[in-house]
């Protein structure tokens, strides 16, 4: 009975905190901010931002853990932070988590911050766009730059806090959450979110120069999701998955090139390509990355043409291997920046057996006897199975080639005869 009672009564507070949470109006609104800076968290923030200020929010909570990224984004990020109507808390969060690099300037300029226990912030010292050291002129202008940021973004909060926002930046010096709360760069050590909104509660804080005072303690909570557009810009901006592509999109047009008369291919390559340039504008890449990925298709279409019995296919695999390795790696790049060796092994080990096996049908073609051979096919009739435009597909006997004319465009079902043998295509005529 006892116990009946008890879960009445917990069931009533809890409907109570609800109605109370209800009927004071108040709403926080809260976003998850994870991984490099990218412009997909760019859009993400501003949303937010936007969206906390439709509906006149409390407060916008940024749970953030990032390694950094590039300082345009970031000086994007930091303009809507400080421009806001709506008083903005960084949340450095899980347990674990980090405000490196630029996402220790992005949580300065919070309105107020937060840090979970055994997270970091700092290391703060530019780099260049490929994570390796700029050089010592361009670094002096940089650092000084970002110093001013930060001295006019912990300018209130005292001395101690200055300098160690400011060696996070020359010294490329990191803080634990307990050392940051000592110095007082960070305003609250907070060990989950109701621990934070409690702490939150009554705290004044300065939006556009004028005091606000934050009451959280009774205000809704609500997550705002990333939206699906932004998902999907945010998986084509993973190393991993621009690789795949590349490497996709370009086997999909070397297909088309080498068996023309189909667009499935072409079409296919040319969408795989797009999305992966997306994603090279806005990772840092190291172009002899690319240099050797390009060179390992070419590789390949040559062995095709050529006869190098494979010694051109296993080149371009290993041409791939390397230009993937180090296409978004560089001395100092973060982990996040690093495509998977075993996804990179395993797409050339792929890709390396299927243009073997065609270059394995190309060189049987070649080699047929005479009976069977190139030459014995000219002057043969054949079928259009796919529309010459001028390039298509024809059956002869009982095998389909890959087939053109000289410009003329010739209907499937029609007959045509072989006036020539080119590799593994065939030109035709129009039968008379």
């Amino acid at each position: 009975m006892s116990k009946t009672i008890r879960f009445i009564a917990i069931c009533i507070l809890i409907a109570l905190g609800s109605a109370a949470a209800a009927q004071s109006g108040r709403t926080v609104i809260i976003i998850t901010a994870e991984g490099p800076v990218t412009p997909v968290m760019v859009s993400h923030i501003q949303r937010a931002i936007g969206t906390a200020d439709e509906r006149g929010a409390e407060a916008l909570i940024i749970r953030l853990n990032t390694p950094g990224g590039q300082v345009d984004l970031m000086d994007r990020i930091v303009t809507a932070m400080l421009e806001s109507p709506i008083p903005i808390v960084v949340y450095v969060s899980p347990r674990g988590a980090i405000a490196g690099s630029a996402g220790t300037v992005i949580t300065l300029a919070a309105h107020a911050n937060a840090m979970a226990p055994e997270t970091a912030i700092g290391a703060a010292s530019p780099v260049g766009g490929q994570g390796e050291d700029v050089g010592e002129t361009l670094e002096a202008k940089i650092k000084n730059v970002l110093k001013a940021q930060v001295r006019n973004l912990a300018s209130e909060r005292g001395p101690a806090a200055i300098a160690l926002a400011e060696s996070t930046i020359e010294e490329a010096k990191a803080a634990t959450a307990d050392e940051a709360k000592a110095v007082g760069l960070t305003d609250f050590i907070a060990a989950d979110l109701d621990d934070l909104l409690a702490q939150l509660d009554g705290f004044t804080v300065m939006v556009r120069g004028e005091p606000v005072t934050l009451h959280t303690g009774d205000a809704a909570v609500v997550e705002l999701d990333v939206t699906l557009l932004e998902e999907i810009l945010a998986i084509l901006t993973n190393p991993n998955v621009v690789f795949l592509l590349l490497a996709v999109g370009a086997q999909a047009i070397l297909i088309e090139l080498s068996s023309p008369g189909g667009w499935v291919a072409g079409f296919t390559g040319a969408i795989c390509l797009a999305l992966a340039f997306y994603g090279l504008g806005v990772l840092p890449v190291n172009w002899f990355g690319i240099v050797f990925i390009v060179l390992a298709f070419v590789l390949f279409i040559l062995d095709i043409q050529a006869t190098s019995h494979g010694a051109l296919t296993a080149a371009a695999v290993g041409s791939l291997i390397v230009g993937a390795l180090v296409l978004f790696n560089s001395p100092g790049s973060l982990p996040y920046l690093r495509v998977s060796v075993p996804l990179v092994i395993g797409t050339s080990a792929v890709l390396g057996g299927a243009f073997f096996a065609l270059l394995v049908f190309a060189l049987r073609t070649r080699r047929l006897p005479a009976a069977m051979g190139a030459a014995s096919l000219v002057g043969k009739v054949g079928e259009v199975k796919q529309t010459l435009a001028p390039k298509g597909i024809v059956q002869l006997e009982s095998e389909e080639w890959s087939a053109e004319t000289d410009g003329e465009t010739i209907e499937a079902g029609q007959s045509v005869v072989v006036v020539e043998v080119r590799g593994v295509r065939l030109k035709v005529r129009r039968k008379a």
